[in-house]
């Protein structure tokens, strides 16, 4: 239980109150820090990632499904329709997710962290046991998945609620570490799916047999298998984590954030990193299958999901490193790089399929995932950076006192994180909407991939002209040329 002691100067200490409640929070104060905050804050931290995690897990549960409904006797997903009807299925959670992150980021003030990470985990009951029930009757209709796949995307939503959260429990010095924690955690879960449901998935074929009605009954356990994990999760917040009522968000922040053109331009930035991430997150189980229906008939390789979840984990470990080297080479130097290392690994998809080579598509792929993690991790961590700069510059400009220009900056950039974060994982919706308009309309993926080649350029430059292009950055704001954005 949260310690609860007088507040001294000499002694400060936490002080909680009934529903676990904290009201008094100085993480900023060493003394405080080390005596009570450290401890509260990286319980917090290690129960947030956990229900996180399990939040991506749910989210993405669909990226596997699809790939098994044909064999489980779904004539929506025979034949050709699977891979048009699995991008819609797939798709969906995506955007209810990315929707949802806006909200949720407001949540936290509002029902505090410990009771709204309870109903968020909490939530993830849902999708899960009612994909259960559903996969029970052949007959269930497409319109019932797409129901329960905007249910999953709720799972979706917990990253900005998580992220905002943690993000009031640590000083200024050590978020960055906590929050690159707290993402990376949360997008491991993406990996986690890929690589244990289809595992689950052959364990249900064993027990039953490789036919229709096994395949359903292999679906329905792969989705009962989180059902313990999140009622602990669930738990384990109402019963350990806390809240903070200093966690109030700056109203005119917010308003400032969304009038500052650095927001828009970072959230067209994380489009292509995050939005990638995911999006090709979902796609790829379905896209391997499809470009190479003959990995079907490799036992192990079916067990592994192909080895889809190799994209999504190292995706989400590369993350951290991403911020790391923010830190040696410049936020935008590294963004600008991983932008133009993405058009080439999409350049490289394409001549996999067209030589017809699994190790080729697999490895590329996997490169477009290791830069979109790095990529996450850059341009996070330029937002801070950014929005300092033009603090510092208006405070030359007009006398402002420099540490409340600061502190103004910061929470500007808080603000920034949310809208940022909800617009770059859209971007995984338009991803997949894209794929499967191009193999409809035009019968072939390729002019899609293109497309993104050509953006993923475009990003480049677009990092270029607004944070490397010397004589922008001297013109609008002198200390840009110098903070290593």
């Amino acid at each position: 239980m949260t310690a609860v002691a007088e507040k001294t100067s000499e002694s400060p200490t936490a002080q909680a109150r009934k529903g676990r409640w904290i009201d008094h929070w100085e993480p900023e104060d060493p003394t405080f820090w080390e005596k009570t905050g450290k401890k509260i804050a990286n319980k917090n931290l290690v129960f947030s990632v956990f229900a996180e995690n399990l939040g991506f897990s749910v989210w993405v549960l669909f990226s596997i499904l699809v790939t098994q409904m044909g064999n489980a006797g779904f004539a929506f997903m025979a034949d050709d329709l699977a891979v048009t009807n699995g991008l819609i299925l797939t798709s969906i959670p995506v955007l209810v997710g990315s929707t949802l992150r806006l909200p949720y980021t407001f949540a936290i003030p509002t029902f505090g962290g410990r009771g709204f990470t309870t109903f968020s985990a909490a939530m993830l009951l849902i999708p899960c046991l009612g994909l259960a029930v559903a996969f029970t009757q052949p007959t269930t209709p497409m319109w019932v998945f797409l129901i329960l796949a905007g249910l999953a995307g709720f799972g979706g939503g917990n990253f900005s609620s998580s992220m905002a959260n943690i993000s009031f429990f640590f000083p200024e010095h050590k978020k960055g570490t906590a929050l690159g924690i707290n993402a990376a955690g949360g997008n491991i879960g993406v990996a986690v799916t890929q690589l244990t449901m289809p595992l689950v998935i052959s364990l249900g074929l064993i027990i039953t047999a490789t036919n229709p009605a096994g395949y359903r009954f292999a679906l329905m356990l792969a989705c009962l298998t989180w059902v313990p994990f999140i009622v602990t999760a669930a738990a384990l917040a109402w019963f350990k984590m806390d809240s903070l009522t200093s966690a109030k968000p700056d109203g005119v922040s917010y308003k400032l954030a969304m009038r500052n053109k650095q927001t828009w331009v970072m959230s067209f930035l994380y489009i292509g990193t995050f939005g990638s991430f995911i999006g090709f997150s979902f796609a790829f189980p379905n896209l391997l299958q499809s470009n190479f229906p003959e990995m079907s008939e490799v036992g192990f390789l079916v067990a592994l999901g192909n080895l889809a979840f190799l994209g999504a984990l190292l995706g989400s470990v590369s993350r951290p490193f991403g911020g790391w080297m923010s830190d040696k080479l410049g936020g935008s130097k590294l963004t600008l790089g991983v932008f133009v290392g993405m058009s080439a690994g999409v350049a490289l998809i394409m001549l996999a399929l067209e030589m017809k080579s699994f190790v080729l598509y697999l490895l590329s792929f996997i490169l477009l995932f290791v830069l979109t993690g790095i990529g996450n991790g850059s341009t996070y961590r330029m937002i801070p950076m950014i929005f300092s700069a033009e603090a510092k510059r208006r405070a030359a400009e007009t006398g402002q006192d420099t540490a409340e220009a600061a502190a103004s900056a910061r929470r500007q950039a808080g603000a920034a994180i949310g809208v940022i974060g909800a617009i770059g994982a859209f971007g995984g919706f338009i991803v997949q909407q894209a794929l499967r308009l191009s193999s409809v309309h035009l019968g072939t993926m390729a002019p899609a991939f293109w497309a993104y080649a050509a953006l993923f350029l475009v990003m480049a430059g677009t990092t270029w002209w607004f944070y490397l292009r010397k004589s922008f950055a001297v013109r609008r704001a002198p200390s840009l040329a110098h903070a290593d954005v």
